[in-house]
C-alpha cells in the first residue's frame, strides 16, 4: 500500500449504542474503584494494573454489580496486585521531577499529585504537569494514560492524582532530539521504516511491552524517526485511523494498544494546551511497537471497505460477550472501538470489536 491511500470511511459523528449500564451498577461502581485504585499501579513484574480502569469499561457495557466485584475479586487475586511501596520522601513542586521514572517513588509521587488537584483540581493540575510528562507517554506501555484517560473520562478526581503519579512513576521517554518536524503523515512515515533493517532485528529478552519499546528506542534508526511528525491540527485524526488500519489488519496485541491509546489520547486531550504535543509523542510509541508485530503493509482502501460493509452482531451482543471475558485487553479494546464508532461513525470499530471477541471470523 502506498503512503497516500486513504484509510478513512466517509462517516459522521453521533453514531448511537443501544447498550445500556445495569440499574444497580453505577452505585456500586466508584466506591470499588476507589478500594481497587488503592492498590499499585502495576503487579509482578512490573506489569499493568488495569483494573479500575476495566471496571469502568464494564460498568458502561452493561456488567452486573456482581460480575464487577466478581471480576475484581478475580483480579486482584490471580495477578497478586500489591498495594504502593512505603514512602520515601515527599516531593514539592521542584522536586517531583526528580522522582521521574523511579517505581520505588510511586507512593510519593500519588502522594505530591493528591495534594496538587485537592488544591487546583484534576483538570488544572494535568494542564499544568502534563507537558513535563509527556515525553514519557510509554510509561507502563501507556497505561498510564490509560489511567488518566479513563479518570478523565468518569471526572475522578481521586484517580487523577493516582494516574498522573503512576504515570511519573513508570515514566519511559524516548531520546530528546532536536530536529525540526518535516513529516506530515503518520502512515508515510511508519511505512518508511520497513526499508530499515536494524528495525527487523530487536533482540529483548523480556516480555514485557515497554522493554520492548525502551529497547527501541536505543536504535539509531529509529531515533531518526523521532521528532519528525509535525503536530498539526488534524493529526490525533489521522493517528485514529491509521491505528485502527493496523489493528484490523493485524488484530495483534501491539495494535490493539494503538487503537485503544487513541482513544485515550482523545480523552485527555481537551485538558491540554497544545494536544498534538501528546499525539506526536503516542504515536512515536506505536512506532515502536511496529517493529515488534514485523512492520506490515497496511491493509488496502478496498479491503477496509469490504470489511466495514461485513454483518456484524448488535452492540449489546458485542459488549455482552467482552462482560462475560475474563481477559482486560476484551474489555479495553471492546469498549474503546465502541466508544470511538460513537465518536467517528465508522463501522470498522464495530467490526474489530466484534472479531476480538470471537463472534465474527
Amino acid at each position: 500500500m502506498g503512503p497516500s491511500i486513504q484509510i478513512a470511511a466517509n462517516t459522521q459523528t453521533g453514531a448511537s449504542s443501544g447498550i445500556c449500564r445495569h440499574p444497580r451498577a453505577s452505585a456500586r461502581l466508584r466506591p470499588l474503584i476507589a478500594e481497587v485504585g488503592q492498590r499499585s499501579g502495576e503487579f509482578p513484574d512490573f506489569l499493568a494494573n488495569h483494573l479500575p480502569m476495566v471496571l469502568e469499561a464494564l460498568g458502561r457495557l452493561g456488567a452486573t454489580p456482581e460480575r464487577l466485584e466478581a471480576y475484581a475479586r478475580h483480579y486482584t487475586l490471580a495477578h497478586a496486585v500489591p498495594f504502593p511501596p512505603p514512602a520515601i520522601a515527599s516531593l514539592t513542586d521542584q522536586t517531583w521531577r526528580l522522582a521521574l521514572g523511579q517505581r520505588e517513588r510511586e507512593t510519593d509521587l500519588r502522594d505530591y499529585f493528591a495534594d496538587v488537584v485537592s488544591h487546583i483540581g484534576g483538570s488544572q493540575a494535568i494542564r499544568d504537569h502534563l507537558p513535563a510528562l509527556l515525553p514519557g507517554v510509554a510509561a507502563s506501555a501507556t497505561h498510564g494514560l490509560m489511567r488518566l484517560a479513563y479518570a478523565v473520562m468518569r471526572r475522578d478526581e481521586t484517580e487523577i492524582g493516582i494516574a498522573l503519579g503512576y504515570w511519573a512513576a513508570t515514566y519511559l521517554a524516548f531520546p530528546p532530539t532536536a530536529d525540526a518536524p518535516t513529516v506530515t503523515d503518520p502512515v508515510e512515515q511508519m511505512l518508511s521504516m520497513q526499508a530499515e533493517p536494524s528495525l527487523r532485528n530487536i533482540t529483548v529478552s523480556s516480555t514485557l511491552l515497554w522493554k520492548w519499546i525502551e529497547a527501541a528506542g536505543r536504535i539509531p534508526a529509529f531515533q531518526r524517526h523521532l521528532g519528525q511528525l509535525v503536530p498539526a491540527d488534524d493529526l490525533l485524526v489521522r493517528i485514529r485511523q491509521a491505528s485502527l488500519a493496523l489493528y484490523a489488519g493485524t488484530m495483534s496485541f501491539e495494535a490493539l494498544h494503538a487503537l485503544t491509546g487513541s482513544h485515550w489520547v482523545r480523552l485527555v486531550s481537551p485538558h491540554l494546551d497544545r494536544p498534538q504535543t501528546l499525539a506526536t509523542h503516542f504515536w512515536e510509541v506505536v512506532l515502536s511497537l511496529y517493529t515488534k508485530i514485523g512492520m506490515p503493509d497496511l491493509p488496502s482502501a478496498e479491503m477496509l471497505d469490504a470489511w466495514r460493509a461485513l454483518p456484524v452482531p448488535p452492540d449489546e451482543a458485542i459488549a455482552s460477550a467482552a462482560v462475560a471475558s475474563d481477559d482486560e485487553h476484551d474489555h479495553s479494546l471492546v469498549f474503546s472501538a465502541l466508544e470511538e464508532y460513537r465518536h467517528t461513525g465508522d463501522p470498522l470499530y464495530r467490526v474489530v470489536a466484534a472479531r476480538r471477541v470471537g463472534l465474527i471470523d
